[in-house]
């Protein structure tokens, strides 16, 4: 008997559980000339009694670079055998191994900041101190918070001294990752794909990484059960009804489910209507899955195929701007009782998105702009208008 929420129901495995999965494929999915590192994992499931359903999400559990754990280390004057007290844990651990798999070391707090202010010894770094978070411009004071992690404070203020176990309670838990299964398990019941853009930034002249999506593209090996992972139900999901045709629009990351659609689609034989809409940056190094799409089409499992690839001309070219060139068909489709689909950027794509269905169900359905704000509105409420973003 397998739960709603996408794991069987004896599943010893959760979030307060998670599996220790291995990671079995690896492998870069844009160009090296790309601006972006989007890398393809295989996750293994046996063992595990797991199962998930297309639409759901893998939560991850990563660990923290070792290097900056050292360096955190260093930095507060720990040697890392200290040891600590994590809430709810009713054994003590050492504070490197809480730094490593348990703590996170990003998100530093006013709280953490004025406690260094309070324990600097030397004048000039509680000045320095003082001033930046007794700035009065709350942006300039929210800026300066967010160019900087626990390191950066440590290294800048080292006249400040903690306890190990007052330092561990400043931190807040190293949380899950989740992301959006790309495969389907109609064909892959024992293995999870994730489609995962390695993040990789600079701030205040420090190289920063995402510590998720480094711990699978650089510090996990393959086939070692190290992982440890759950699945996370999600609202986002096919009509069971296997004739209701589907629009979905994902640029970037944010095709991960749509894979999963048109792959389920594909393997049950399911006859609705599939149109994907999918942007990047340029087609040459930016289009995820490209031989996939090209399959799916030429066996007319995949219906349509819009491509918005934003460099590669001078005039930039957006998802939405794909749309609203074929809303008259879109909107045929709506009214044939497609279902609508958005994974992505929440800041700008999805709201973008947003904007053009509105517009395009104003315009075709000959509806004030008002009225379209209803249409939208029963769309949502019918739930045939789904959104997965972050």
């Amino acid at each position: 008997m397998v739960a709603s929420c996408g794991f069987a129901m004896s599943a010893p495995y959760d979030k307060n559980n998670p599996f220790p999965a291995r990671l079995v494929d690896r492998r870069r999915l844009s160009a090296a000339s790309s601006q972006k590192d989007t890398q393809h994992f295989s996750v293994s499931l046996v063992g595990s009694g797991l199962t998930y359903k297309c639409g759901d999400s893998l939560g991850v559990f990563p660990a923290n670079n070792p290097l900056t754990v050292t360096a955190v280390l260093k930095a507060a004057g720990f040697t890392g055998d200290e040891q600590v007290t994590i809430p709810k844990d009713t054994a003590p651990i050492s504070l490197r191994q809480a730094l490593s798999k348990r703590l996170s070391l990003n998100g530093p707090t006013y709280k953490f900041a004025q406690l260094l202010h309070d324990r600097a010894t030397d004048a000039g770094e509680k000045a320095r101190l003082a001033a930046a978070i007794g700035e009065v411009d709350p942006e300039k004071k929210k800026a300066w918070m967010e160019q900087r992690e626990f390191l950066d404070l440590l290294e800048e203020y080292p006249s400040a001294k903690l306890g190990a176990q007052e330092f561990s309670e400043l931190l807040r838990k190293l949380m899950p990752r989740l992301y959006s299964i790309s495969s389907a398990p109609s064909k892959y019941p024992d293995e999870i794909h994730l489609t995962v853009a390695v993040v990789r930034y600079e701030t205040n002249g420090r190289l920063r990484e995402g510590v998720c999506s480094t711990y699978l593209s650089e510090r996990t090996q393959l086939n070692e059960p190290e992982v440890p992972v759950f699945v996370a139900d999600s609202h986002f999901g096919l009509p069971a009804d296997d004739s209701i045709p589907v629009i979905m629009v994902g640029p970037g990351t944010g095709v991960a489910p749509f894979r999963s659609f048109v792959m389920d689609r594909a393997t049950r034989g399911a006859k609705g209507k599939n149109w994907l809409f999918f942007g990047d940056q340029r087609k040459d190094s930016d289009f995820l899955y490209a031989d996939e799409w090209a399959a799916y089409l030429q066996s007319g499992v995949l219906t349509r195929l819009d491509l918005a690839f934003s460099r590669d001309q001078a005039a930039k070219i957006y998802v939405q701007d794909r749309m609203r060139e074929s809303a008259a068909e879109l909107w045929q489709w709506l009214q044939a009782g497609a279902y609508f689909y958005v994974c992505g950027d929440a800041k700008r794509m999805a709201k973008d998105v947003d904007a053009a269905l509105h517009a395009i169900v104003a315009e075709q359905g000959g509806l004030t702009p008002e009225a379209a704000v209803d249409w939208v509105k029963q769309f949502k409420k019918d739930g045939r208008y789904q959104r997965d973003v972050y």
